[in-house]
């Protein structure tokens, strides 16, 4: 009987560790914070992004495939031609940019995509 009951009592020590157990989901399973595409401007969202990607290939010392991306205008002129959005959304029909590289990340696409929804300001 007192076999029995040290059983009982060990087994109800478990089931309260069990029942004490919390699952945060926050912290299980950490979400990609959020792609922030507000107040997106040139000179501190567009060109950085560019510069970091693009431009040691597409520079005006050395254009490869003659393109170069290296100031404000030849980066508008490659939106108004679409080679800019098809490379980098590795569209069919365009080299897939940058080459030998990954594609950029989506929220760096979604940020360049929204200043040219924007006008493309020279901001």
């Amino acid at each position: 009987m007192r076999r029995l009951f040290s059983a009982l009592i060990l087994l109800a020590f478990f089931f309260s560790l069990h029942s004490c157990y919390y699952d945060n989901v926050e912290e299980l399973y950490p979400q990609a914070p959020a792609c922030d595409t507000t107040n997106v401007t040139y000179s501190v969202t567009v060109w950085p992004i560019i510069e970091n990607n693009c431009t040691s290939c597409h520079n005006a010392g050395f254009p490869s495939g003659n393109v170069s991306l290296s100031n404000y205008d030849e980066i508008v002129a490659a939106v108004k031609n679409g080679s800019l959005l098809g490379t980098i959304r590795h569209e069919n029909g365009w080299s897939p940019m940058p080459k030998g590289g990954g594609k950029l990340a989506d929220c760096d696409i979604k940020k360049i995509e929204t200043w040219i929804n924007a006008g493309t300001p020279n901001n």
